[in-house]
């Protein structure tokens, strides 16, 4: 966080400035700074303090050593003030901050906190991990924080999706055999030109190019399966609003699996998120090789089809079964995509062996963050490279 953020001064350049920013930066009476905040800048001392140290009551308005207790109220009044001083940004991370450091996980049950909290993905992943402990009166306010999130992902990210893989489904519906009502003449011309034969005046097309049915048909069977283990959460959150995006697109059929040490199945829930997100079950092991298991056996096109693995790679099942079905997979026809992590935060903590093991067999593994998603998924679907960042995680 940026205290240069908090609050702008009309000469942000100067000594008074500096030693403000500092004196909230280091807290405490004794800070050298020989700076007395007042007003406004006293109200930001004490909200800070109260998270990060510097004497005094802690967030719950306790001593720090006497712990939370039934601490919701002065939380949520915490919360609110943190909101008054501070961008959305800072928000989101003190109140990140504050669930890891000070343990208030327990207090997101009570719906007086949920409505003070900034909603962001952190928070949603924190709520599902919260969802078999969530008391009725507490569903509705967590449905309604998570919907919110999951609108405002689904407004960023949807439109450029369904541009980018219309694009590549286009294209490659193109490289088929057309039949003759559907052949694009101008395109076959073009690539043929080097067969044209002078004396005939005429073109020898080796390779015909096609428009493709652009009628209503899928084109492409694509299989989303998610691990569910507490360190995937936000990508959990993002491959399930993508789920639903590529579920709109009638070109593309979509499954969306879910797996920890089980296999669930949310294909159906998939018109809704919200829906798919409370059906999951963060937390628990990881058996991978069951989970591609059950997606194998719905694969009936193999050479139209994408399986899209989202996991750390911490296989808890049998490791050389899950390769052999990768490698078999890959053989068969199908696409496959490996992603440590769906979200902006980069790679997590995950198994390296098992990513060279993948590489090996053509299946470079990745992070991934939900921009790059919609380029990762049209290469898929246009059987190109996958655009691996150059510092892959798999190398």
């Amino acid at each position: 966080m940026s205290i240069a953020e908090t609050e702008p001064r009309e000469e942000p350049g100067g000594g008074a400035d500096r030693l403000r920013r500092w004196r909230l930066v280091l807290g405490g009476e004794s800070d050298g700074t020989g700076y007395e905040p007042a007003g406004r800048d006293a109200a930001m001392d004490r909200t800070l303090a109260a998270l990060y140290g510097g004497g005094g009551a802690g967030v719950d308005g306790r001593s720090r050593s006497a712990g939370l207790g039934g601490s919701a109220p002065q939380v949520a009044r915490w919360l609110g003030d943190i909101r008054t001083y501070f961008p959305t940004s800072v928000v989101q991370v003190m109140q990140r901050d504050a669930i890891d450091r000070l343990g208030l996980s327990s207090l997101l049950l009570e719906p007086e906190m949920l409505e003070a909290v900034e909603a962001d993905v952190h928070l949603v992943g924190t709520l599902l991990s919260l969802n078999k402990a969530m008391p009725e009166t507490t569903k509705e306010t967590a449905r309604a924080v998570v919907r919110k999130v999951v609108r405002d992902l689904e407004k960023r990210l949807a439109t450029r999706t369904r541009a980018t893989l219309t694009g590549a489904l286009d294209r490659s519906a193109r490289i088929s055999r057309p039949r003759h009502r559907d052949i694009d003449w101008d395109r076959t011309i073009r690539a043929n030109l080097k067969n044209y034969l002078p004396e005939h005046r005429t073109v020898v097309p080796e390779r015909l190019i096609g428009y493709g049915r652009a009628a209503q048909a899928v084109k492409k069977d694509v299989i989303l399966c998610i691990d569910q283990s507490g360190s995937m959460a936000a990508s959990v959150v993002h491959a399930s609003v993508f789920g639903a995006v590529l579920a709109s697109m009638r070109s593309i059929a979509t499954r969306l699996v879910v797996f920890d040490t089980s296999v669930v199945d949310l294909t159906d829930q998939l018109d809704d998120p919200v829906d798919v997100l409370f059906g999951t079950q963060l937390g628990g092991g990881t058996d991978i090789n069951r989970a591609l298991a059950y997606c194998q056996s719905q694969i009936t096109r193999p050479a139209d089809t994408v399986v899209v693995l989202i996991s750390d790679l911490y296989e808890g099942g049998i490791r050389d079964e899950m390769l052999k079905r990768v490698a078999a997979m890959k053989a068969s026809g199908v696409q496959f995509v490996a992603l440590l992590a769906l979200s902006d935060e980069g790679a997590p903590a995950y198994d390296r062996e098992h990513a060279a093991a993948l590489a090996a067999l053509g299946a470079p593994a990745f992070a991934c963050t939900p921009d790059q998603f919609p380029d990762v998924m049209a290469a898929a679907i246009e059987k190109r490279p996958l655009p691996v960042p150059d510092k892959a995680t798999s190398r």
